[in-house]
């Protein structure tokens, strides 16, 4: 089998390949017996079609056609192997000869994983590690805003219609929890909204540190890419709606959007994150970073047992991904 291989924009090649029609021919059985199945013609039993009869009815082509996508179904494979090409995605057939007894020609254009180009991220790392936090003073204003919707939840409605709202006592913050009194209530409150900007604080460096790499990165993303993440922002949108016990339907007349609309606004979003996973792909096989395997397997228990309907192999694919991407940005943060 002859091939040829052409690169195109968007990270994808074109496969232009001939198989001889001597090996085709090795697939004539097997087209009969597929088309002698799907047939029904009077005073014949399905699968017991004479080879003549059939021909008759369906046509030459439709049998060599037939012959052709067995064919190819089994070259593809192999072309891939041989080539070393990291497809992804469903590839696209075009027959572009196909006679009897003739060498069958066609080409298959697929995605690939692009060549990912990453600037000195070491360097970047090292930058913004050594820029001061930005979290500011939880203020006594921030803390009573706090307290106010703590005691907003425990309101209760009595039975007349009228509403509840607690006493900030002692006696009421020691049945929320472990607090001493009221004051020190107030000093555990003000510790975690301090301790939530400082975790905000911590992802924002996080951000910008990813930011910074992937603006010196060089990749020629492909469109299905961008498409997967658009198909998860749709699917995580869509329970998102359904959890609020709304259909999307409605949800969506609403807005007065369609999703079509919707996924437009997301492609900037998407097209980064499909980038961005790219380059921490690039980082993770250059810094030779994978996660504990006791690591993984905790994570996907945890996954299957919150999801019972979740496929396991997804399951561990996204564990995989999550830990190794954490490894990466605990690699980048420790560079100081």
């Amino acid at each position: 089998m002859a091939t040829k291989i052409k690169k195109l924009a968007g990270s994808q090649i074109e496969i232009s390949a001939t198989i001889s029609a001597n090996d085709l021919s090795a697939y004539r059985v097997q087209a009969i017996k597929n088309l002698g199945e799907e047939v029904k013609i009077d005073g014949f039993r399905k699968g017991k079609i004479p080879e003549q009869v059939l021909v008759d009815k369906l046509g030459e082509m439709t049998v060599l056609y037939e012959m052709a996508e067995l064919a190819i179904g089994d070259a593809y494979p192999k072309i891939i192997e041989d080539e070393k090409i990291d497809a992804i995605g469903r590839p696209e057939v075009k027959i572009t000869k196909i006679e009897k007894d003739k060498a069958l020609e066609f080409t298959i254009t697929t995605a690939v994983l692009p060549e990912v180009k990453v600037g000195d991220y070491v360097s970047i790392a090292k930058a913004e590690m050594k820029k001061d936090l930005d979290i500011k003073e939880v203020t006594d204003e921030e803390n009573e805003k706090v307290i106010a919707e703590i005691l907003k939840q425990q309101t209760h409605t009595h039975d007349d219609g009228e509403e509840h709202v607690p006493e900030l006592n002692d006696e009421f913050v020691k049945s929320l929890g472990n607090f001493e009194n009221v004051e020190d209530f107030k000093k555990k409150v003000k510790e975690n909204i301090n301790k939530e900007k400082e975790f905000r604080a911590l992802e924002k460096r996080r951000l910008d540190i990813a930011e910074k790499i992937l603006e010196t990165a060089e990749i020629d993303i492909p469109r299905i890419m961008v498409e997967h993440e658009l198909s998860r922002s749709e699917a995580q949108f869509k329970d998102d709606i359904s959890r609020l016990g709304v259909k999307v339907e409605d949800y969506m007349k609403r807005l007065n959007k369609t999703m079509e609309d919707l996924r437009k606004e997301w492609e900037e979003g998407a097209t980064k994150k499909a980038k961005l996973q790219l380059v921490l792909n690039e980082i993770t096989k250059k810094e030779k970073l994978t996660p504990a395997k006791e690591d993984v397997e905790k994570e996907v228990a945890m996954i299957l047992e919150h999801y019972k309907n979740a496929d396991p192999i997804q399951a561990r694919v996204y564990a995989e991904t999550v830990l190794t991407n954490d490894k990466v940005f605990a690699f980048l943060e420790s560079q100081k």
